[in-house]
């Protein structure tokens, strides 16, 4: 019988989910980020080296889904929506009010929308689970995402990326590039100088 994985210093009285993996070194402020869990992987969140997840850090994982934090990540306060794979590389700065979302969960066409709210009455709890396709989302190492950006399905983050804040990243984001804007677009390529410094 496993022992039940509390964190002693939690103001929410639940527990991380056995198939959560967090290095020793880790932090994890609050088991309430476990509360939307489904993951049935057998591992559905790593959680690596020295990393740490603050409070209002969300892991909306479904049954199929798997996140990935490498080491030294820092993560305030984001949303992470993941029903295929979420991976974010070690050194990576994750701001607050951050929506990571590798799907939609919710049909395009309108009509299956409707279908799917009438559906979603007779669901304990109450959720939409439409068969929607997600493609993964990757954020390379050394990123810096800025707070209440949104990235959606199927976009790559280069390593040493900087996304401005309140921006919504549609699509790929070169290495050593900063972004900005609804939707992201390039401000400027990072110089060698600003790459090296940072090494």
């Amino acid at each position: 019988m496993s022992v039940a994985r509390t964190l002693p210093w939690d103001w929410y009285p639940g527990t991380i989910p056995e198939n959560v993996a967090v290095n020793d070194t880790a932090y994890v402020e609050t088991t309430f980020s476990f509360t939307k869990y489904r993951s049935e992987l057998s591992v559905g969140v790593r959680i690596g080296r020295g990393s740490a997840t603050y409070s209002g850090t969300m892991f909306d994982v479904g049954p199929r889904g798997r996140v990935h934090l490498g080491d030294y990540v820092l993560v305030h306060g984001a949303w992470i929506i993941c029903d295929a794979e979420i991976e974010i590389g070690d050194y990576t700065l994750i701001s607050w009010n951050v929506v990571l979302m590798d799907t939609y969960r919710v049909p395009f066409d309108p009509l299956e929308r409707r279908r799917e709210l009438e559906r979603a009455i007779v669901r304990c709890p109450r959720r939409i689970e439409a068969e929607v396709p997600a493609r993964p989302i990757r954020i390379g190492r050394v990123a810096w995402i800025g707070f209440d950006v949104c990235v959606l399905p199927g976009v790559t983050i280069g390593e040493g990326a900087i996304v401005g804040a309140r921006s919504v990243v549609m699509n790929d984001v070169p290495p050593y590039t900063i972004v900005a804007g609804n939707p992201a677009r390039v401000v400027r390529h990072l110089s060698t100088e600003e790459i090296n410094h940072g090494r």
